[in-house]
């Protein structure tokens, strides 16, 4: 059995921002039911996002969007699922259609070093 290293470091194509949304959530499941519901991001990036769920999705399951604030409609589909603390689902997503500008916000551009933050050195007192 291969253990995790905990310091692992996660590739991701764009950096992600922590944003609660409210966002509209509908689709249909894999059993041909339809859903539709209020739910809110935890964080997004350029590519995707991460949302609490209600219903009960698969991994791969595609869903449709609305953000409430500028009423941007995008496709996505379900890449992770992880339980929370409190026994919610939360869902990593990825858009498919329509992502562009989904947020309103500018993201880094893919493979862009996080800035450092330069603080000034103290004026040598002699």
């Amino acid at each position: 059995m291969s253990l995790l290293h905990f310091r692992r470091v996660e590739r991701r194509r764009t950096a992600r921002a922590v944003m609660c949304m409210s966002i509209l959530l509908y689709g249909e499941t894999e059993a041909g039911e339809k859903f539709k519901y209020w739910t809110r991001s935890i964080s997004v990036s350029a590519h995707g996002g991460v949302v609490l769920l209600e219903e009960q999705l698969g991994l791969g399951q595609i869903f449709q969007l609305v953000n409430e604030f500028s009423g941007k409609k995008a496709s996505a589909k379900i890449v992770a699922l992880r339980s929370t603390r409190d026994g919610q689902v939360s869902a990593s997503f990825e858009f498919t259609e329509g992502g562009d500008k989904f947020w309103g916000m500018t993201f880094p551009a893919s493979g862009a070093r996080p800035l450092r933050r330069l603080h000034p050195r103290p004026a040598d007192a002699r």
